[in-house]
């Protein structure tokens, strides 16, 4: 039987391993943007749904309400403005699909902004990944919500990245590299908070899910209206219905 902490970086390199998965679709088939859109939509659904019932509500339970509302705020406000910082350096459209993302030439050192912000977006997820080992087993709802938002993450932004001229090594390298970071922070999550009070694993992921919520508004949801238009609420509640139904039956 493996460590737990081993464990946690094994389903984090899972969850990671989507967004290569994604690249690799849209490197070597042409994926409609509508189709791309509608899976972004979905995976926002399902990543709110673990967001609510799996995430902060379990914060809440074991850590009160008080240390979940400030974690949640101070992940959120965190991405913002890393997000805003890298935004300016080139990084604003990395989950876009179209022409949106800039060249190497038309914004020197965006190449880089890109694959920090990538990274921004996984590591929260992961952490929250490898905390879910904690309670005894891998939180399936949290799994699949990873698993199934980075898809289309890793198929939007790979898509963006060869419209922008970027050639496979970099996109590969930078998907394959975030994959491996993805586990690594499951990894050092779950190891350095396995023996620590249930109130700081609390706000450790009230922080997370901050940082996911704004992830979602900030990146996922804009790439999904710009081509599902009026459907994307619908397709993201069908999403949150499928996570929540799996949470309750689990």
């Amino acid at each position: 039987m493996l460590p737990v902490w081993l464990e946690a970086g094994l389903w984090g390199l899972v969850g990671g391993g989507a967004l290569v998965l994604g690249a690799a679709v849209a490197w070597l088939a042409r994926v409609p943007r509508w189709l791309v859109a509608a899976v972004m939509a979905f995976g926002s659904g399902v990543l709110l749904s673990a967001l609510a019932f799996d995430l902060v509500d379990e914060a809440e339970r074991t850590g009160g309400l008080a240390p979940t509302a400030v974690g949640f705020l101070g992940g959120a406000v965190a991405y913002v403005a890393v997000n805003a910082a890298l935004a300016g350096r080139g990084a604003r459209h990395r989950k876009r699909s179209g022409g949106q993302q800039p060249s190497e030439e038309d914004s020197r050192g965006s190449g880089a902004a890109i694959a920090v912000g990538a990274l921004l977006d996984g590591v929260p997820e992961s952490v929250v990944l490898g905390l879910s080992l904690l309670d005894g087993g891998v939180g399936v709802p949290v799994l699949m919500a990873v698993f199934i938002s980075n898809v289309p993450e890793g198929l939007s932004s790979a898509a963006g990245m060869k419209r922008a001229g970027r050639g496979a090594r970099y996109v590969f390298g930078v998907w394959g590299g975030i994959a491996l970071a993805c586990g690594l922070a499951a990894l050092v999550g779950c190891l350095a908070l396995q023996d620590a009070p249930p109130a700081l694993v609390a706000l450790i992921t009230a922080v997370a899910a901050g940082a996911i919520l704004a992830m979602i508004a900030d990146t996922m949801i804009p790439e999904a209206f710009e081509r599902a238009h009026v459907l994307t609420g619908l397709i993201a509640t069908v999403g949150f219905l499928l996570a929540f139904t799996v949470e309750r039956l689990g």
